[in-house]
């Protein structure tokens, strides 16, 4: 089932708190990522599950497997509907990312997803800054074949990949997500609401195309409308 999550990418609980009130009654499902986590931590986390809302734990765990391993077990009380790591760790750091995950009954519940290419990068960073000769997709591929070995439910690309992870049965949350009318910012890899669905997208995470819209809940609306 397809559904659109909201990047919010707040500086603080009071931001947020005042985005979310116009969405009373919706419930939109949620992203709450590194820079509002690290300032708030997990009393936000469980704050706004018991208001309701679903939540998409965007923290990109990228470090030794023992270290990943205990962090997911202490995130994993959260009860959060998908939280993330880096597939760059390698296929042992996301198998461990999966046991701590699992250590609780909460977090059998939730969906763990890697990380594959970031939407800020493309081919000529890959080859010039990464060292990586293979064009974006074939790494991509890679990096999702790695997850699903680990025992991953599936991972974040761009919407252009999203076909290659529906054919691995694998679910794709596609960052990147913009409006034909809207400018590309940071983002290099990026589709429209109704193109991501095209490519079978399961989720999309849209930012500042509601965020920072003038009608946020409309702008809401229109990608729900657009892509499920």
């Amino acid at each position: 089932m397809r559904d659109v999550i909201i990047a919010c990418d707040f500086k603080n609980k009071e931001d947020l708190f005042e985005f979310l009130k116009p969405f009373k009654g919706k419930n939109p499902y949620l992203k709450i990522g590194m820079e509002i986590f690290y300032k708030e931590g997990p009393t936000l986390v469980k704050e706004l599950k018991e208001m309701g809302f679903k939540i998409f734990l965007d923290l990109k765990l990228h470090d030794i497997p023992n270290t990943v391993e205990k962090a997911m077990k202490n995130l994993s009380s959260l009860g959060v509907d998908i939280v993330n790591v880096h597939s760059e760790g390698g296929i042992e750091m996301m198998k461990a990312a999966r046991r701590g995950l699992d250590s609780t009954e909460a977090g059998k519940k939730t969906k763990l997803i890697a990380v594959t290419i970031l939407t800020s990068i493309s081919n000529e960073i890959l080859k010039n800054e990464l060292l990586v000769d293979a064009d974006v997709s074939l790494v991509v591929k890679k990096y999702a074949s790695n997850a699903k070995e680990a025992g991953l439910d599936g991972v974040v690309c761009s919407a252009l990949e999203a076909p290659i992870i529906k054919e691995m049965g694998l679910i794709s949350v596609t960052p990147g997500i913009r409006f034909a009318d809207d400018a590309k910012g940071d983002q290099k890899r990026v589709a429209t609401p109704a193109y991501a669905k095209e490519l079978g997208a399961t989720y999309i995470v849209v930012g500042r195309s509601i965020t920072q819209a003038e009608d946020p809940v409309a702008a809401y609306d229109r990608c729900v409308k657009e892509f499920c």
